[in-house]
């Protein structure tokens, strides 16, 4: 499959990347396993610092890294830069909270006397992360800010559209300080998925994606008794009943089908109008 940038409003390539080899393959994964090997010892307050540094390395930077989600993706300056920050907000949360979520809790054994039974949250390893190209920040950060908050680190297989939106994810960890290897971006084929999910270091994986792609995966993972979680596309209802303020839910439906060029997991795909109403809508 190839990679590579190609400015939505004019068409024009504007830089493409060789897709992956089996040996830049099996770099990452021993690269995002030996940082794991450290990393999952390393003190809460230190991954929150990296956490943290990365999302004041957005805000810092906000226009550079909303250029390159305009340039590759499409969606207006504005809405990039909403992306970013919201990006940043989703580090700054796991930064401040991971440590308490992840922090043991305990339930009472009955009939063990004292003893209670100590519930942990121990982490895995390497994680495969396939992600789509709607959000190309946001994707990446909702699985990397909790899972390297847990000790974990990550292979990114990004959409073959946003290469450079994913390069900018390796490059923001980098410049927060984070070791070597905790995200690991591969330009990978789709094939190459059997093999990143047949090695023994690769723990789990999680995809948002089409139904086509999940059910790849997931038949993948569970073939190699990986654990996997999907979100996966479908056709949400935007519905308008006879009591309904129509000027307004036509405003809003024509809103949530054009925000983010109408790539939103919830965009109002299909208009359901009850027909005392339509004309009007």
């Amino acid at each position: 499959m190839a990679y590579r940038t190609t400015n939505p409003y004019t068409g024009e390539v504007v830089k493409e990347f060789d897709t992956a080899t089996p040996e830049q393959i099996e770099e990452a994964i021993t690269t995002a396993h030996q940082a794991f090997l450290s990393w999952r010892d390393t003190p809460f307050t230190e991954r929150a610092a990296v956490l943290q540094a990365a999302a004041d390395e957005l805000r810092a930077n906000s226009h550079e890294y909303a250029s390159i989600l305009t340039l590759e993706m499409g969606k207006l300056i504005g809405e990039a830069e909403a992306e970013v920050e919201l990006s940043a907000k989703i580090l700054e949360y796991y930064a401040k909270f991971g440590a308490s979520h992840l922090a043991p809790r305990y339930l009472p054994a009955e009939g063990f006397g004292d003893t209670d039974v100590a519930l942990v949250n121990d982490p895995l390893g390497v994680l495969y992360a396939v992600e789509p190209w709607n959000f190309p920040f946001y994707q990446v950060v909702r699985i990397s800010a909790p899972q390297l908050m847990a000790g974990n680190t990550i292979v990114l297989k990004h959409a073959s559209n946003v290469p450079q939106s994913a390069l900018a994810m390796v490059e923001m960890y980098k410049r927060a300080g984070a070791p070597e290897g905790l995200l690991n971006n591969v330009f990978a084929s789709h094939d190459a998925s059997e093999t990143i999910l047949a090695d023994p270091r690769v723990r789990g994986v999680a995809l948002t994606g089409s139904e086509g792609a999940g059910a790849a995966i997931s038949s993948t993972a569970a073939k190699n008794l990986k654990k996997s979680t999907l979100e996966l596309g479908g056709a949400d209802a935007f519905i308008v009943l006879d009591d309904a303020d129509v000027a307004k839910a036509a405003k809003w439906a024509a809103f949530g089908r054009h925000w983010n060029a109408g790539q939103v997991c919830v965009s109002s795909k299909r208009l359901i109008v009850d027909d005392s109403v339509y004309d009007e809508f």
